[in-house]
């Protein structure tokens, strides 16, 4: 498995390579322009580049020689050009393999799983467990921990709390966490509400009383363990007592007890 970014700015050529790397156990954060992609790079990181050409901003190929002038991850240019010449030139310049569009998912898996393992990342599996406080994520698993103590997550909230944690201190904006972890690309502020209301009680906090989800008003959501909490005890259990049947969360818009997605 292997931490993913993609670079696309067609929201559903970006959910449909989203979908197909996750159902394959990918670790996936995607952003829709050169410079986004740019700060991912330099400041998040990541196993491996999908890289479309045509992005709003900046020439894919300009985007190519700014990331290999910060790092040396593997790069799967993703473009509906065809040209051999401009193929040629893309791999001369740092690329490390070309995929024409349309193509399925199978032919992308097949090439990403060749670059790694050319480049010595993908040989075995490795178990990716993402850390932040007290919480402990295994992405392989799909089961989180918090404080030595089992949580009890629907997939939904799951998928929210893993694309967090994959960007510990990050506000991650609200548009970013529909299109990522629901593949939508409008609306749904309610249902990110709901979730991360839930959320909350499993993790034994409120919205006004965080211990991990910062919420920054009017920007996004921040993933975070204050001072004090790694390894503090915590009140969510393995069967999810934290905010089953319990009264509402003050910042729960739906205003009653959890039900399930």
């Amino acid at each position: 498995m292997a931490t993913v970014l993609v670079v696309e700015d067609d929201p559903f050529v970006r959910s449909a390579l989203i979908r197909h790397l996750t159902d394959t156990g990918h670790a996936v954060r995607s952003v829709g322009t050169a410079l986004e992609a740019l700060r991912e790079v330099a400041q998040v990181g990541c196993d491996l580049v999908i890289l479309d050409l045509g992005l709003p901003d900046l020439d894919g190929s300009e985007a190519l020689k700014m990331i290999r002038g910060l790092t040396n991850v593997p790069v799967i240019i993703s473009t509906a050009r065809d040209d051999e010449a401009e193929i040629v030139r893309l791999l001369n310049d740092g690329a490390d393999d070309y995929l024409v569009k349309p193509f399925s998912g199978e032919h992308l898996s097949a090439r990403m799983a060749a670059v790694l393992r050319r480049l010595g990342g993908g040989a075995a599996p490795v178990a990716q467990v993402l850390r932040v406080g007290g919480l402990a994520i295994d992405l392989q698993r799909r089961e989180a921990v918090l404080d030595g103590r089992l949580l009890d997550l629907t997939r939904r909230e799951f998928d929210l709390l893993a694309f967090l944690a994959a960007r510990p201190g990050v506000v991650v904006p609200r548009k970013e966490i529909l299109a990522e972890v629901w593949q939508q690309t409008y609306g749904g502020d309610q249902t990110i509400d709901v979730h991360l209301s839930w959320l909350r009680r499993k993790l034994g906090e409120t919205a006004s009383n965080p211990r991990y989800l910062h919420t920054v008003r009017g920007v996004g959501v921040r993933l975070e363990a204050v001072a004090g909490t790694g390894g503090a005890g915590g009140t969510a259990s393995a069967g999810g007592t934290a905010g089953a049947g319990g009264t509402a969360d003050p910042a729960d818009p739906a205003g009653t007890a959890e039900h399930r997605t």
